[in-house]
């Protein structure tokens, strides 16, 4: 009964680990984050150097970004020095504020975390509107700390310093009821444009949210997917999951 309980795990093993087919991506090095959203993909390397993917080719963009995020609300992007940038027209113009992680994943809202952990939100209308200096940009914060944070169809999802997990439903006009406590501990997350939920923790492994639903945005659990190695940041649009490891390779899987 023993042996046929092993072979079974084994089996089970097997099978979890070949849910995911990931290929790794030669063609860029050294990425510290990625971020996917509406078909793009964006990331920034350690040299804080932001790119495009076009194709197979990843498209340097102009100036430096420490983080960079793609969605419904455009593509926005943080510096060293915590400064906001959103890119229109081909350039990045400067927006009020600092934060240090920002994510336009929700319904074209931005939110974010700055260098207190303090989280924000900035409505729709300002978000789609915003075209430079003289644009309103009226940010509004939020409760609780968060050190990461990102927004879906379903929900936002963050996580703070004790890598606590945190959901909050927030509308267009940054309007919401609180922080709710989600099981399990994560040091980065990431909500799809479909409302997936995908995150890393501390030593590495990369976990999903199963069962999240309109009726239910807290999903049912977390699943573990295998990678074989140490990864530090992920994100997944469209059927993809794109992986950085904590020495910069990076992998992208097919389910």
């Amino acid at each position: 009964m023993r042996a046929t309980a092993a072979v079974l795990l084994v089996l089970c093993l097997l099978t979890i680990s070949h849910a995911w087919d990931c290929q790794e991506v030669v063609n860029i090095k050294n990425l510290m984050q990625i971020d996917a959203g509406l078909g793009q993909v964006v990331a920034t390397d350690t040299s804080q150097i932001p790119y495009y993917l076009v194709g197979d080719k990843w498209i340097r963009l102009p100036g430096s970004l420490k983080h960079i995020t793609v969605g419904p609300g455009g593509i926005w992007g943080v510096n060293k020095d915590y400064a906001i940038y959103k890119y229109v027209a081909g350039n990045w113009v400067q927006a009020a504020g600092l934060l240090k992680q920002l994510d336009a994943g929700g319904n074209q809202f931005v939110v974010g975390a700055n260098m207190n952990d303090t989280p924000f939100c900035l409505t729709s209308s300002a978000t789609v509107g915003y075209k430079g200096p003289g644009s309103p940009l009226p940010w509004t914060g939020l409760p609780g700390a968060v050190k990461y944070y990102s927004c879906g169809p379903f929900g936002c999802w963050a996580v703070n310093k004790n890598d606590d997990i945190f959901l909050m439903s927030l509308n267009q006009d940054c309007q919401n009821k609180g922080w709710s406590h989600i099981d399990g501990k994560l040091s980065m997350i990431e909500v799809a444009t479909d409302g997936s939920v995908f995150g890393v923790n501390s030593v590495g492994s990369v976990y999903t949210r199963d069962g999240i639903t309109a009726s239910k945005p807290e999903g049912t659990g977390w699943s573990n997917i295998p990678m074989g190695m140490l990864m530090g940041h992920v994100t997944y649009d469209l059927g993809r999951l794109w992986v950085v490891s904590k020495s910069g390779g990076t992998m992208v899987c097919t389910h």
